[in-house]
């Protein structure tokens, strides 16, 4: 058999560089999404997942294929669904992650008889992809606690040739594990703390939970780096505004803490006064982002701010002091001005089509949800009133990976 020589492979000083940059991602689903990339790219696989452990399951959380990727219209992504594998000696990433040993596998069709551990083929069969060769590593504390599994998958030489992976790969990308996993921990830190934000949100409010606000995130970083590229902001802007829009995106609504049970719970519509009451939650989430530290306490602000703001100038809070809720600038009924157009900030105006897509598909204790295709008529018929027309166009030509996100992050989980 070949071996994986290929001058595309990343020295150990590449690597130690590039743990660092991982270093600076906060968003726990950016970091996974970068550092499989990276991974990848150090020992030049082809594709490769990411295993991340729930108690005594590990959860398939995100797969890259360059090979599947080629295969799709140019722009569109890789679409698939999370699943849960249990931790036991059965399956490869399960014997990774129970006994906290590297499997370079040559051949995943061939594994001997006396092994515990089979190759289940069936994502094989259903996306008509050979898998070959297989690097699975566990990733793991300094204390040697496994928090999750990396999976890298047929090794490519020089001229394209799948080929196995070498034993001189092994310290490479456990090299690499290792250096993550410490980011990986922080990262999961902070979305831990971003969940209990949410959920002091949700015991106000029973629409903010972590599904929705994990669904909505979601969609407004695929919508941002579509509206991104078009408009021709650089790699590494675009990378760290997504890390950080995901973030932000998840506490659009978290100024519902301030308002009252009588207004939040009630069945029946809002009067005049309640529903003044009820656009409050714009400016008192945005108040608590408001000694800035960082690009997130900005970002974060806006967001919480605008993510209500309409497209036509119909939407709320406007131009608003923060602090004391009083209009900057007054229409002629003495009313805070409407922002609209362009004087939304782009991160107000991505949330509002993400937050309304998740409200209108998403059951509630008050409502079904609404048909798929009433939710699109009615996105459509939002463009250039509600929503700014761009992202409308963006929505459409990314819908499918859109939609697929809603299996992702499922009500109740």
């Amino acid at each position: 058999m070949k071996c994986n020589e290929t001058n595309n492979k990343l020295s150990v000083e590449e690597i130690i560089k590039l743990s660092n940059e991982l270093n600076t991602i906060q968003d726990l689903d950016i970091l996974l999404e970068k550092l499989l990339f990276e991974a990848r790219k150090a020992v030049n696989a082809d594709a490769g997942s990411i295993y991340i452990k729930d108690k005594d399951e590990l959860v398939f959380s995100h797969v890259q294929n360059d090979t599947l990727t080629k295969r799709l219209p140019y722009g569109q992504k890789l679409i698939y669904t999370t699943f849960r594998v249990k931790i036991n000696t059965s399956s490869i990433a399960g014997f990774v992650a129970s006994t906290g040993n590297i499997l370079n596998i040559p051949d995943v069709y061939n594994i001997p008889q006396n092994v515990s551990y089979k190759f289940n083929s069936t994502y094989d069969d259903v996306s008509h992809y050979k898998t070959i060769s297989m690097l699975t590593v566990p990733l793991q504390t300094a204390n040697g606690t496994i928090i999750g599994v990396l999976q890298l998958i047929n090794a490519k030489d020089n001229k394209g040739e799948i080929i196995p992976f070498t034993k001189s790969d092994e310290p490479i990308v456990m090299l690499f594990a290792n250096n993550a996993s410490l980011v990986l921990q922080r990262a999961q830190m902070t979305r831990a703390l971003l969940l209990r934000m949410i959920s002091m949100a949700e015991l106000r409010d029973p629409k903010e939970t972590g599904a929705h606000v994990n669904r909505v995130a979601t969609y407004s970083i695929e919508l941002y780096e579509h509206w991104a590229k078009r408009h021709h902001i650089n790699e590494k802007e675009m990378e760290t505004n997504r890390d950080i829009l995901r973030m932000a995106a998840m506490l659009h609504d978290v100024g519902k803490v301030a308002i009252s049970d009588l207004i939040l719970k009630k069945p029946a519509r809002f009067t005049d006064e309640e529903y003044q009451i009820m656009k409050s939650h714009t400016f008192l989430g945005a108040r608590l982002f408001k000694d800035t530290q960082s690009h997130f306490d900005e970002i974060a602000s806006i967001v919480a701010l605008t993510h209500h703001e309409n497209w036509d100038g119909t939407g709320y809070p406007g131009h608003i002091d923060i602090d004391t809720g009083k209009p900057l600038e007054k229409d002629s009924k003495g009313n805070p001005l409407p922002r609209k157009g362009e004087e939304i900030p782009i991160y107000g105006r991505i949330v509002a089509l993400a937050d309304v897509y998740d409200a209108l598909s998403s059951k509630r204790v008050y409502k079904e949800a609404w048909d798929e295709n009433d939710v699109l008529n009615e996105i459509r018929l939002a463009s250039g009133k509600k929503f700014d027309p761009e992202l409308v166009d963006i929505f459409f030509e990314s819908y499918d990976f859109l939609k697929s996100i809603r299996l992702r992050y499922p009500d109740g989980e």
